[in-house]
């Protein structure tokens, strides 16, 4: 399987991320006892990347609670560049878990996970094991109503290879998740997958969290930065504007669509749990956080008789 230069620096991204993400847990921020696991260090973050990250995280999750409302968790979600993402743990937890759960990511990654998973017996003994459902190989993971596969989702043919691997079933409502992941893609490997997706699935949304108003003098900071990280963003045409992230949806047969950035979305979270978090920490910079708001968004897209029917707003 081919790479490209910047491929081992997106992937410590998902370091960087896991990182990030203990550090608001470890501070209170909200509750994942299963992300220590994977997480190397423990060093705390700036409270606008604390804050950031759970506005990120509590975000994506009442979209992903609106779906699995509508349709009661009889449901599959498919996480690409799931990185070590805990979420299906946490639907454990929260007694919703769904009818099949698939984490998509570089080999590499999901290697990682995979041993992490194996020496962690707390992570184990919440997968359904079955005879014939156990570890797989290196870098898969096969347990009952949880995959992980190593894909490179740059190539379609890996992508829907992987798909049939766990045995997608494409007439039950499926949701796909991407954190920061279209981005580091080509816009016509990603339009390919979007358009593949809105013509197999019956019933379909996209939940996308990414970059937006990179042309601006903020935005462009931000690319050098990720540039010097060797991380090049092959796909930031789509990251503009909001109309833009929305565009990617419409332009590839998906039926509706609606965005959002970080401003709109903590806004729109509870007011007691941004009460809560706002104790947590003193926030010297406020004008800095809302200027990471104002760069980041979520997007969703969504396809289907069933979802129209779904609010997909905050």
């Amino acid at each position: 399987m081919s790479r490209v230069p910047n491929d081992e620096a997106v992937q410590l991204t998902n370091d960087d991320a896991t990182e990030c993400k203990q550090s608001a847990v470890q501070l209170g921020y909200w509750q994942d006892p299963y992300l220590f696991y994977f997480a190397r260090s423990a060093e705390r973050k700036p409270p606008e990347i604390n804050r950031g990250y759970f506005a990120r995280k509590r975000g994506i999750e009442l979209l992903v609670e609106k779906f699995l409302k509508l349709t009661n968790s009889n449901c599959q979600i498919v996480n690409l560049g799931a990185g070590f993402d805990t979420l299906y743990w946490r639907l454990l937890d929260a007694g919703k878990a769904v009818t099949k759960l698939i984490d998509l990511d570089f080999p590499s990654v999901t290697a990682r996970k995979c041993h992490y998973i194996k020496r962690n017996k707390p992570l184990q003994d919440k997968l359904n094991l079955g005879e014939g459902k156990a570890f797989s190989g290196a870098t898969e993971l096969h347990a009952g109503n949880y995959h992980i596969v190593g894909v490179d989702l740059r190539q379609r043919s890996e992508f829907v290879a992987a798909l049939e691997q766990c045995e997608i079933d494409f007439s039950l409502p499926t949701l796909f998740l991407a954190e920061c992941v279209l981005v580091y893609i080509d816009s016509s490997s990603v339009d390919e997958v979007l358009t593949w997706i809105a013509v197999n699935f019956e019933s379909v949304a996209f939940i996308n969290y990414e970059q937006i108003n990179m042309n601006d003098r903020f935005g462009e900071v931000m690319k050098q930065n990720l540039r010097l990280r060797q991380c090049s963003l092959s796909g930031v045409s789509a990251c503009q504007n909001l109309d833009s992230q929305r565009r990617r949806f419409t332009d590839n047969n998906w039926e509706g669509t609606q965005a959002w950035d970080m401003v709109e979305v903590y806004d729109n979270i509870p007011g007691i749990e941004r009460q809560r978090v706002e104790k947590i920490e003193f926030l010297d910079e406020q004008e800095l956080l809302i200027q990471l708001f104002q760069h980041y968004c979520i997007c969703v897209g969504w396809k289907g008789a069933k979802l129209s029917q779904v609010n997909f707003d905050f």
